[in-house]
């Protein structure tokens, strides 16, 4: 019997858009790696954006998971830190709500850019979250 590839939708900030245009690189190699293959990518302007994309993505039958990934970088006011907020309740809520697994590939907030570059790399840890969340919840 022939494994099935897990599908993953990704949605991605434009928003700092070398840096998240980076993240997905190094999540779609990873996907590749794990067996797993991101079918789909969504942008939207900004973390704050997500929440529509991801209810679109989790709607599709194609798609058995979804990574987020984005850049909340630290701005003169706690806006950063209402849009992170914001954007992972939202994440936890979708999950839950439609019984697939939304990770958060999303750094901040509170981080400089230097930070944030730094994390690019974690990209691959929100694909492994969503590759073994799907492996888990097809055993229960």
């Amino acid at each position: 019997m022939e494994k099935e590839t897990i599908r993953i939708g990704a949605v991605v900030s434009e928003f700092h858009y070398d840096i998240t245009m980076m993240m997905l690189e190094r999540a779609k190699e990873h996907a590749e790696f794990l067996g797993a293959k991101i079918t789909k990518v969504v942008k939207v302007p900004g973390v704050f954006d997500m929440g529509l994309a991801i209810k679109k993505l989790l709607e599709r039958k194609d798609i058995d998971g979804v990574v987020t990934l984005g850049a909340v970088i630290e701005g003169e006011t706690e806006h950063d830190e209402i849009v992170m907020q914001h954007a992972a309740r939202k994440i936890a809520d979708l999950a839950i709500e439609y019984g697939k697994p939304v990770s958060l590939g999303i750094s901040g907030p509170g981080m400089t850019r230097l930070q944030a570059e730094e994390r690019i790399e974690r990209a691959k840890s929100a694909v492994e979250a969503v590759v073994k969340m799907c492996k888990r919840l097809k055993e229960i």
